[in-house]
């Protein structure tokens, strides 16, 4: 009979203690720990290998002989940019995301379009439900297999069988192994599941894709272990009640974490968004007050958003704030330099603002079009549509440089904008472009100029 012991993990950051306690001593956090049962049984490997293995040797660094890194294509544009050129042989990409967001739909439209044998392994959903979904982004590959197990044994004794090239898990917080005795989804069959998957995947440079789920607060559960042990950390992100979704990279091993990818949910699946400047700027028939379009960049792409704003009398004593996003601090900070370095009177109005499209920015960018927007509002005053902004808003009322403006100035260019309001310390390159830079250096000039 297999030795067991007892030991207690905390649920939020995964330190393991030898007792009891209330509060983790890593994590600072309430009544998270939990007592799992360990077995001490002998593991086995995921597949008995009994050839001769070299021993690995050191290299100095210049001895090390680089070679050609060859990528799967992961047929998706959008998913390929954001992996930095494709799924790397032996690798492990984690995605997390909220519930009902698109990752499973993510990854069986992955599954269904590549070229290569996929083994999709769901613990969460029948084959018949797996099925219906895949007759529906209608991307059928005849080589992608589906399989509906939680068992990590059971699961290796079916890729012994078929032998994929890719391996997608849906989810890991739903597999199990026989080394743990603990339930599925606790912190230990999380290490055991996800150790026993590396070593597959390093031993025979099969990539495996596992969806994670997310906690409350926004992370990955697990919790942070799970993101430390994988290659690859990819986060969905959206509005459920909003059809466009964006997957960026939190982790890279193999590239780059500064590439996103957008996409639109439809009733047919995921569809890459090539040009999502587009689709995030209103069609307006004339001209209204309270919108201004900003010069932003999400990861290395740039875009143009549209933000709105609403100024009005407050009813009741207290103003209202209200900010979908953009950062409510951010706003209650340049409505307090625009009341005390422009004049503008703000105080006892309600602000709403909104950033179009359903996404979130943290630019600082965009400060300049939120300065717009909220003045146009609160003088009924519209601005051009053919007029954009791209500067950061400090505290004295200047507005400041920010980093890649010539690649913002560019993405106007190619949409059609005739004038872009930028920092007067931005230095930008003497080159002919079909577009004006109004360069200002505080809110006064832009004020004098548009309004």
């Amino acid at each position: 009979m297999a030795k067991t012991k007892t030991a207690y993990f905390c649920q939020n950051c995964g330190t393991q203690h030898a007792k009891w306690m209330g509060q983790c001593s890593t994590c600072k956090e309430w009544n998270t720990i939990v007592e799992e049962v360990i077995s001490k049984e002998e593991k086995a490997d995921w597949k008995i290998d009994t050839t001769p293995r070299k021993a690995n040797i050191a290299l100095k660094v210049k001895d090390i002989e680089i070679q050609n890194e060859v990528r799967y294509n992961a047929v998706s544009t959008e998913l390929n940019n954001v992996l930095g050129g494709g799924i790397v042989p032996g690798s492990i990409i984690l995605l997390g995301g909220e519930p009902g967001i698109g990752k499973s739909t993510l990854m069986l439209q992955v599954a269904l379009s590549m070229k290569h044998k996929v083994l999709y392994v769901s613990g969460e959903e029948s084959q018949t439900q797996i099925k219906l979904r895949a007759e529906r982004v209608q991307n059928l590959n005849q080589d992608c297999l589906i399989l509906t197990e939680t068992n990590t044994q059971k699961i290796f004794k079916a890729i012994q069988i078929e032998q994929p090239e890719i391996l997608v898990i849906d989810s890991i917080q739903t597999l199990h192994t026989d080394y743990v005795e603990s339930s599925a989804g606790s912190i230990s069959q999380i290490k055991e599941t996800t150790t026993e998957l590396i070593k597959f995947a390093k031993e025979t440079g099969t990539p495996v894709l596992v969806i994670g789920h997310i906690n409350k607060e926004g992370s990955i559960a697990g919790p942070k272990i799970l993101e430390h042990m994988v290659d690859v950390v990819l986060q969905f992100e959206g509005d459920r009640n909003h059809t466009y979704r964006i997957l960026r990279a939190l982790k890279n091993r193999f590239g780059s974490t500064q590439e996103l990818g957008i996409f639109e949910m439809r009733a047919g699946g995921l569809r890459e968004v090539k040009n999502p400047s587009e689709i995030l700027i209103s069609k307006k028939d004339g001209d209204l007050s309270g919108t201004a379009i900003a010069a932003t960049l999400e990861g290395m792409r740039p875009l143009m958003i549209e933000v709105q704003a609403l100024v009005s009398t407050a009813v009741y004593g207290t103003p209202q704030r209200s900010s979908t996003g953009y950062n409510l601090k951010r706003l209650n900070m340049i409505l307090a330099v625009l009341e005390k370095r422009a004049g503008f009177r703000l105080g006892a109005k309600d602000v709403f603002l909104n950033i179009t499209g359903g996404i979130s920015v943290d630019d600082p960018a965009i400060d300049l079009a939120v300065v717009v927007a909220v003045l146009s509002s609160n003088e009924d005053e519209p601005v051009p549509q053919n007029y954009t902004f791209a500067a950061e808003v400090g505290l004295a009322g200047e507005i400041r440089p920010i980093n890649r403006v010539e690649q913002r100035i560019t993405e106007a260019e190619k949409l059609g904008f005739e004038k872009i309001f930028i920092s007067k310390f931005c230095k930008v390159s003497q080159k002919e472009t079909n577009i004006e830079i109004v360069k200002i250096s505080k809110i006064e000039d832009l004020v004098g100029i548009l309004f």
